[in-house]
């Protein structure tokens, strides 16, 4: 357990000699720093966590951009207990079971498109985005376009930690230290502070970037690319906004030179700008859509990849007993997570979540907007249930005003916040009202000007 004790004023985080911290090796964390001043929570329900002391954490991130729905949700909950007691695994290698298919039909039912008919089950959105990439390599090849082995990302963009994923991503500290797919270049961002600056919604400037795409095509032959990935909006390194018309002219290009497009939707699926997905809220149609995250509102690890019919059908050329797709996970379709899929997509179904989410997006904009000459914020943008906080780093050490506002944030406010750099990532629950949106917004115009 965890002791707080008050001294001269503030709290004294004090471990209790029974937690051992020692052994987890936290992923995407300050090890150190944690350990010294650790943040638990052992419980949730709703938009709240609950601190090992019992002190109520309002969610302002949805936990990791997944917890859509609430936290704990009856009917999830229950659909996973029950499955557990019927069902605990089953294999997926020429195997299967029942709820897997009727999960990938559920999932299908919120596609943007009559053309995608076929899912694909992973764990995770870094396992999603290294499957579409196989996948779109792999239908290159069976259409015997073999030259098409080039892959496309575009710069400041995140598509989780496997190989392929760090290998498209535009995030040079996630590329440090490992060894990189060959074949692979990107496009430049979209984010332009000079140009954009404290836009509401969709930025008016920087649709004419997307033809920097035309550049790589030039560079190499549209007959040696294989597939574009990009965030429709990106989330994870700090919620850059697509600028007007630029996905439509990334769209257009993609299908002029015969690249398939790729939207990785592990953040921006489920309700998160008010629709099923983003391709939905832009009216752009990808070839493939990567999803996870709120797939099952954060409750079991799952992550799926949507193919439209010509993918699919491309590689059924041969031999009907001969696998098509040499690729696969142990835990593909798991019983449990596709009880928790099916689940959540029918309570943010009935409970009519994604337009919750799109009536509260100009209160929240609004809200957002408010902190504009707060001090150290330079920038705030928004789109759907999202917003970004962009904060001027101090003394030029890149990160260290976005930790200390975090970590502020969760001791002192109870207010549970992302940051990335110096920017502040807030995602609510789908649920959460306005009453929370003012309690997140009062806690960082206070904590922001002290650091």
């Amino acid at each position: 357990m965890i002791i707080l004790k008050k001294v001269g004023g503030s709290k004294l985080i004090v471990m209790n000699r029974s937690q051992n911290l020692k052994n987890l090796w936290m992923p995407f964390s300050a090890n150190q720093a944690f350990k010294a001043k650790p943040r638990l929570m052992n419980e949730a329900k709703g938009v709240y966590y609950k601190k090992v002391d019992g002190t109520s954490v309002l969610d302002g991130t949805s936990g990791l951009w997944c917890c859509n729905a609430g936290h704990n949700h009856p009917k999830i909950v229950q659909a996973i207990q029950s499955q557990a007691e019927k069902l605990d695994y089953a294999p997926s290698f020429q195997m299967g079971h029942p709820l897997g298919f009727s999960a990938a039909e559920k999932l299908l039912e919120l596609s943007p498109s009559a053309d995608f008919q076929y899912v694909f089950f992973t764990n995770s959105g870094s396992e999603s985005v290294d499957t579409a990439l196989k996948i779109a390599l792999g239908y290159q090849q069976h259409r015997g376009k073999t030259d098409k082995t080039i892959l496309v990302g575009r710069e400041r963009a995140y598509h989780g930690v496997g190989f392929g994923g760090i290998s498209v991503g535009g995030l040079p500290l996630n590329k440090k230290h490992f060894s990189l797919l060959d074949n692979v270049d990107h496009i430049v961002t979209t984010h332009n502070l000079e140009k954009n600056a404290f836009s509401r919604g969709i930025p008016e400037w920087g649709g004419e970037l997307a033809d920097d795409l035309i550049r790589i095509i030039e560079k190499y032959g549209a007959d040696r690319i294989a597939a574009f990935i990009t965030e429709p909006m990106a989330g994870s390194t700090g919620v850059l906004i697509p600028p007007k018309g630029y996905l439509e002219k990334i769209r257009a290009i993609c299908t002029e030179h015969d690249i398939l497009l790729i939207f990785d939707e592990v953040i921006t699926g489920f309700g998160r700008l008010g629709t099923s997905f983003a391709a939905q809220y832009f009216d752009v149609i990808p070839d493939m859509i990567v999803c996870a995250k709120g797939l099952t509102s954060g409750t079991v690890p799952m992550g799926a990849v949507m193919v439209k019919n010509e993918i699919y059908d491309t590689y059924q050329d041969g031999d009907p007993k001969t696998i098509d797709l040499f690729h696969g996970y142990t835990y593909s379709a798991h019983p449990l997570a596709a009880a928790a899929l099916i689940a959540t997509l029918e309570v943010y179904t009935e409970e009519g979540l994604f337009d919750q989410a799109a009536e509260m997006a100009p209160y929240w904009e609004d809200a957002l907007h408010s902190l504009k000459g707060v001090d150290h914020v330079i920038d705030i943008r928004n789109l759907g249930f999202v917003g970004g906080i962009e904060m001027s780093s101090r003394n030029g050490e890149v990160g260290k005003r976005g930790y200390d506002v975090f970590e502020n944030a969760f001791h002192e406010e109870n207010v549970l916040l992302r940051f990335t750099g110096d920017i502040i990532a807030l995602s609510p629950p789908l649920i959460a009202e306005k009453h929370h949106v003012d309690q997140i917004m009062d806690s960082l115009r206070k904590i922001i000007p002290l650091h």
